[in-house]
């Protein structure tokens, strides 16, 4: 969707255009759905996050300024509830299906079997992390986006993402290392 149209359709959902609104919803609910599953690791919550996010949009369209990206605003929303989810109920992140996808697909259980433990230290290294560092690392590795991107949903600077990034991914080296050494 070119960004005329999606300007479009905001101002057609500020004039209370519900058909507009849907097509939104539609447009991103994958979106936000991924972003939510990464930080709550769970298939029922991050449906939930999603849908409370588009609740939270529909509210809140009229302040949208536009000095961002529509996505940036929702995915900043988005985040925003996860994180209070992941608060809330301290639940595991769980989306490093990647290593579990690669092993998988050998057919080999050994493969399996230590890509399952590799996945579990991860997730335990980043579920440790101070909040703010899993953040960062889950936008900026696991969602893919630049450290600008992160900066802005999170309300930060380029600087204090890229320090939260690099603690983040320190502290994650030395928990995996411990850890691993403990498995073996």
């Amino acid at each position: 969707m070119k960004a005329a149209d999606e300007q479009q359709l905001i101002l057609r959902v500020r004039e209370g255009d519900h058909e507009a609104f849907r097509l939104l919803v539609e447009r991103y609910m994958k979106y936000a759905y991924n972003i939510a599953y990464g930080f709550v690791g769970d298939h029922d919550d991050a449906e939930d996050v999603a849908q409370e996010s588009f609740v939270k949009v529909y509210e809140a369209i009229k302040s949208f300024r536009g000095d961002s990206a529509f996505n940036t605003w929702l995915y900043r929303i988005v985040t925003n509830l996860s994180l209070n989810r992941v608060r809330q109920k301290k639940i595991s992140i769980t989306n490093m299906s990647i290593i579990e996808n690669s092993a998988t697909h050998t057919g080999d259980f050994f493969k399996v079997h230590q890509a399952e433990e590799t996945r579990e230290i991860i997730e335990k290294a980043l579920h440790e992390l101070p909040t703010l560092q899993r953040a960062v690392v889950i936008l900026r590795h696991i969602n893919g986006l630049s450290t600008r991107q992160v900066g802005e949903i999170l309300r930060c600077s380029e600087g204090t993402v890229k320090t939260h990034l690099h603690r983040g991914i320190l502290k994650m080296r030395t928990k995996v290392d411990f850890l691993k050494d403990e498995v073996v």
